[in-house]
């Protein structure tokens, strides 16, 4: 039950919707919008811990930075994999925001977090540790594709069956969802940056050459696919020899990259499959008629919608803003109490 005293500052103060990725976090206030969009990565100093930059300052960082500082992701996989990190990353994010606008509760801001279906309750508690930690008031986690389906503004409360797939860059989502919960589900730890991962063995593999998290994500982004084009696209990659240790420069094709990439999609799509034959099929039926919405950074791979259809044979749709649903889901969810009391919800 949401208390009275919740629904005075559900009305009156400034509260936070967070999309904590393992790539990217984004946080956005209630009444206002998306305010923050940064990298998940952290970089410190070694030795003193001291942190030296958070975000996108600290991504700038990768693979350039000395042997007295590491730069470090938080989040693997969509759960928190050093606390301290985390709280340290929240709370500048939250100062910043407070920075910018201000207005929260003398008691702090109000958060919902979108988090993976399949993390453990210590997982979960670490999360809202770290939420109340960088000055929540009180720390609500929303399952990412709940929240990725209210963002993408399916009728998740109402009697009938939609299915959001959540390609974010530590996990995929896969749910059917009606009636406020999930009924059909399923979480990977494959996503978009297992797909970097497999850019930079692809590579390694076949031409001997080494490349960084930045150069694949790079490759991944103007050359990745999951469906045969057209008109295939070129780059032109740099990195180390493996053999002469010396730089080399390579021309890599896209269809090369599908190549990498195919492991990956094929695991997704089996996710997807299993996902559908699980569910009623009375929900089947609703699927097939309003069809599956992909959303998450990873959905934007080219030709991915148009390989998950012909591989199920329903029509998929990419969301509006897919890299933003789990956060503007957090933020109805945060901003409309009729919502934050249907919708399955763990508190602090």
């Amino acid at each position: 039950m949401i208390s009275i005293l919740d629904n005075i500052f559900c009305r009156f103060s400034q509260n936070l919707g967070i999309d904590l990725g393992t790539a990217n976090t984004l946080v956005g206030v209630g009444n206002i919008g998306i305010v923050l969009r940064e990298p998940t990565i952290v970089c410190r100093h070694k030795k003193s811990k001291t942190i030296i930059a958070v975000g996108t300052s600290a991504k700038k960082m990768l693979g350039r930075v000395p042997g007295t500082i590491e730069v470090l992701r938080p989040l693997k996989d969509g759960v928190v994999a050093d606390f301290e990190l985390t709280h340290a990353m929240l709370s500048y994010f939250v100062g910043k925001i407070r920075a910018n606008f201000g207005h929260f509760s003398p008691l702090g801001p109000k958060m919902v977090v979108g988090v993976p279906t399949k993390i453990s309750k210590v997982e979960r508690r670490a999360v809202v540790e770290a939420a109340v930690k960088s000055g929540a008031r009180v720390a609500y986690l929303l399952d990412e594709p709940m929240a990725a389906a209210i963002g993408a503004d399916l009728p998740v409360t109402e009697p009938v069956g939609s299915m959001i797939v959540n390609i974010g860059g530590g996990t995929s989502e896969i749910a059917i969802i009606s009636l406020g919960g999930v009924v059909s589900g399923r979480s990977l730890a494959v996503a978009g940056n297992r797909m970097d991962e497999d850019i930079i063995a692809y590579i390694r593999s076949r031409w001997g050459l080494a490349i960084g998290e930045v150069t694949a994500e790079a490759i991944k982004i103007n050359l990745g696919s999951a469906y045969p084009a057209t008109t295939e696209r070129e780059m032109i990659v740099r990195g180390r020899d493996l053999e002469k240790g010396i730089p080399r420069t390579i021309k890599v094709s896209s269809g090369a990259i599908r190549e990498a990439l195919s492991p990956a999609c094929a695991t997704i799509l089996a996710a997807i499959r299993q996902t559908i034959e699980d569910a009623p099929p009375e929900l089947v039926a609703d699927i097939l008629e309003r069809g599956v919405v992909l959303c998450g950074g990873g959905s934007q791979l080219s030709g991915l919608p148009k390989l998950v259809s012909s591989e199920v044979k329903m029509p998929v749709v990419l969301a509006d803003d897919p890299t933003s649903c789990v956060v503007l889901g957090a933020m109805k969810v945060v901003s409309d109490r009729s919502l934050l009391a249907k919708v399955k919800l763990a508190q602090a």
